[in-house]
């Protein structure tokens, strides 16, 4: 067969560079696209996961949130029955008819309040009543002096631990609340609160909730066979103390089945693996589902609130379409590209083409806002709500200091308004007389004192007035005269001189008067309450301006802070009277904070407590 051995004309060889070049352009050109199509699927990938692990925490904000108001509502029960006059009669003189009227007052109490358990328990850790009384494994005779909750509500007054019922072996957290003083205890109410309704809220058994204490062991969950393992191993040792207490019975403290997933954004990716491992052998590491770790801090308490989300299929579909997409959109312009190098004319075709590309992904980017602004919508109302709930726990602090301070306000109202009885009925008689001048006079005393009673009357409905009035300059001699004014009447009763260093000049500093009242009204009764019965006893008022920031200090000559008292001086449900909430400090220390500013303690056995406030300074 003969071959073609002549010379290639001109033309067959700018054919032939032409087709090498178009070739080498196309290998750049779906190298260049690859690489671009796999960067857009990183990045599409990595917002998904931002967007993901959003979703994922404000879910569990909110569900801490309930769980929260769950807690909240159960604790109020044991504080309002450690006062109930036949719970210490019980206690005094435990007689069985009493003992019986009381089993029945508690068993009615745990019916219309959900509780799982309420009962009574005397100063030797022995129950004397309880509601289950009824019941099979009723708790009445059972001791209880080993339980951690009995040791602290006799020792601190308040006591918490979630643990497994040693007789019905149901989990739950026990509340308890001292009868009597630290001096003179008589015993002990415990409340014991089940949370199956809020575990029954967590249903999706595709995102995985569990609540793990300060140690990391697992209390609440929807999955029950999670309840009471661990998010870390533990130390033997702590795992030993932690069976001979009996909290969690004979639960072997096993970590959960999670691993960090190293393919992960970051710490928060896990892999789920609940294959046995006698089959893990058998099955492909690809068994493991990829899941998103949320967790959140349930406030008022050591708890923590985890949420597993799953992750792997819905990145992989954002990067999946976005590949594509950005592939598609690449080979797309290459094309048009190199069709415009053949042909001119198609120019006007490759220009409503990408009109098209345009619309549509403005269309893409119109509908992610949109998505975005609903977010953001339902972020806002959250903290809307939450500033709310804020509000509404300071207007019951202020009404709770109100009705401490109502009667001595009293007493200094009724004192003006003896004298206007008085003035009136002299005027009365000398208009009888004809003697108008004295009448006059008379009629303009009783106006002066009306004026007193109405500075006192408006200094205490703008202490009780709720709502959030804006935020601006407020002087803070002006709060310092307006919370010794509500505090004057007990002062003078207890004794107790309030000694004001203020400056000549009025000091500014931004936040809202009646809460920096407030907090002043907090923290001069804290005072008055550490002086009660002590001789000689005097407060202190300081007011100082230098630096930028202004200096508000509360100081007594008291006892001082008892040192187990000062580490949680902050932490709500955390006091030393026998009839304190604990929760004063906190919201003194929360519109301090919200102001710009924080508050220091220095206290020392035997020579009083200083409070210091300190909040930038501004101009009125």
């Amino acid at each position: 067969m003969p071959f073609d051995i002549s010379p290639r004309s001109p033309r067959r060889l700018r054919a032939d560079r032409r087709a090498a070049v178009w070739l080498a352009l196309a290998l750049v050109g779906g190298l260049a696209a690859s690489l671009l199509a796999w960067a857009a699927g990183q990045g599409a990938r990595r917002e998904a996961w931002e967007a993901l692990q959003a979703q994922a925490t404000t879910t569990a904000t909110l569900n801490a949130a309930l769980l929260r108001s769950e807690l909240e509502k159960q604790r109020s029960l044991p504080f309002v029955l450690a006062e109930d006059p036949d719970l210490r009669a019980a206690l005094a003189t435990p007689a069985a008819t009493r003992l019986e009227a009381l089993n029945r007052k508690l068993e009615r109490l745990r019916d219309g309040t959900g509780a799982d358990v309420i009962y009574l328990i005397d100063t030797n850790g022995m129950t004397l009543a309880a509601s289950n009384w009824r019941e099979e494994g009723s708790f009445v005779g059972n001791d209880y002096r080993f339980r951690q909750y009995f040791q602290d509500g006799m020792r601190l007054g308040a006591g918490e631990q979630f643990a497994l019922g040693t007789v019905s072996q149901r989990p739950g957290l026990y509340i308890s609340r001292r009868l009597g003083s630290a001096q003179a205890p008589m015993g002990v109410v415990v409340v014991k609160v089940g949370f199956e309704a809020v575990e029954d809220t967590w249903r999706n058994p595709e995102q995985p909730i569990y609540v793990t204490d300060r140690r990391g062991i697992v209390l609440l969950t929807n999955r029950p066979r999670w309840r009471f393992q661990t998010d870390h191993p533990l130390p033997q040792q702590d795992l030993a103390a932690i069976r001979d207490s009996l909290q969690f019975g004979t639960a072997p403290l096993a970590p959960l089945p999670l691993r960090p997933n190293p393919l992960g954004f970051d710490a928060g990716a896990v892999l789920l693996d609940e294959v046995p491992d006698a089959a893990r052998a058998r099955l492909p590491a690809a068994q493991a589902t990829a899941l998103l770790h949320a967790a959140v801090a349930v406030p008022s308490s050591d708890w923590q609130l985890h949420l597993l989300v799953p992750s792997e299929a819905l990145l992989a579909t954002e990067e999946a379409q976005r590949r594509d997409a950005v592939l598609g959109i690449t080979l797309v312009l290459m094309s048009i590209a190199a069709f415009l190098l053949q042909r001119a004319g198609r120019a006007r075709r490759r220009s409503a083409q990408e009109q098209a590309e345009r619309q549509e992904l403005e269309e893409r980017v119109a509908a992610r806002t949109a998505e975005l602004t609903s977010e953001i919508a339902e972020r806002e109302r959250a903290e809307a709500r939450l500033q709310d709930a804020r509000e509404t726990l300071r207007q019951a602090n202020r009404l709770a200091t109100l009705g401490q301070v109502a009667a001595g306000v009293a007493h200094e109202i009724n004192q003006p308004l003896a004298a206007i009885r008085s003035y009136a009925g002299n005027a009365g008689t000398f208009l009888q007389r004809g003697e108008t001048e004295r009448a006059r006079g008379n009629l303009e005393t009783i106006a002066r004192l009306c004026e007193r009673v109405g500075g006192i009357t408006d200094e205490l409905r703008a202490f009780a007035r709720k709502g959030t009035p804006p935020v601006g300059p407020v002087g803070v001699k002006a709060a310092a005269e307006g919370a010794a004014m509500l505090l004057r009447a007990r002062l003078e009763h207890q004794g107790v001189p309030l000694l004001r260093d203020l400056p000549a000049e009025e000091v500014w500093v931004n936040g809202r008067q009646v809460r920096l009242e407030q907090v002043l009204v907090n923290l001069i009764q804290n005072a008055l309450d550490a002086l009660e019965g002590q001789a000689g006893a005097e407060i202190r008022l300081g007011v100082t301006a230098g630096g930028g920031g202004v200096r508000i200090t509360v100081a007594d000559n008291g006892p001082g802070i008892p040192p187990e008292i000062m580490g949680a001086l902050f932490m709500p449900f955390s006091t030393s009277k026998p009839q304190g909430l604990g929760l004063g400090l906190v919201i003194c220390n929360d519109i301090v904070t919200e102001a710009g500013g924080r508050i220091e303690v220095v206290s020392r056995p035997g020579a009083g407590t200083t409070f210091t406030i300190i909040l930038p300074e501004v101009q009125p």
